[in-house]
């Protein structure tokens, strides 16, 4: 898998078990929509850090809370 088919799994892991939509996470961090939405479709290559912060701040948690995840784990990620 690749890295930003796993933040994209990541992120909607947390997402349902928040019970928050696309929407809310957009109206709680200020990330614009459009960026949820291609972080969502791995249309990005690579998500800049900077964005995965903002969105835990919206989803009201820490930026190592979402890395621990074994989608994560070196030996589920392509190089």
């Amino acid at each position: 898998m690749r890295l930003n088919e796993a933040i994209s799994k990541r992120l909607e892991e947390i997402l349902i078990s928040k019970g928050m939509t696309q929407y809310e996470l957009f109206k709680r961090s200020g990330v614009p929509r459009s960026t949820i939405g291609n972080v969502m479709n791995c249309s990005y290559d690579s998500v800049k850090l900077r964005i995965i912060h903002e969105m835990c701040l919206g989803l009201e948690i820490g930026i190592g809370e979402f890395f621990t995840s074994p989608l994560f784990d070196e030996n589920n990620l392509e190089d």
